[in-house]
């Protein structure tokens, strides 16, 4: 990059667009410039932050297993499912065919 602050070259958009396989026109070039020096006037600000004694984060939150237990429960017994479906044959629940045989 180059050595002046916040600054990134023609040449330097140009060589990144050769790498990327982009056919940028010389307007698309201005405003890439433009926009890679907000980008990394933004990272400048962020390298002024005084960060001594922080963690490092490994989650953006402290909660890395939020999931319940995976306990099997009797939620509702057979006759309460059987009671609901709209048909049934003795202890199972009738449902459409979903598969053909060939």
């Amino acid at each position: 990059m180059s050595k002046e602050k916040n600054s990134i070259s023609k040449e330097e958009i140009l060589h990144l667009a050769h790498l990327a396989r982009l056919d940028l026109d010389e307007q698309a070039v201005d405003a890439m410039m433009q926009d890679m020096d907000k980008i990394l006037a933004f990272v400048d600000q962020l390298n002024e932050l005084d960060v001594e004694g922080v963690e490092p984060l490994k989650y953006m939150n402290e909660d890395t297993n939020i999931l319940r237990a995976d306990d099997a429960k009797l939620e509702i017994s057979q006759e309460e499912a059987l009671k609901n479906a709209p048909q049934k044959d003795t202890d199972y629940i009738k449902v459409p065919k979903v598969l053909k045989r060939k």
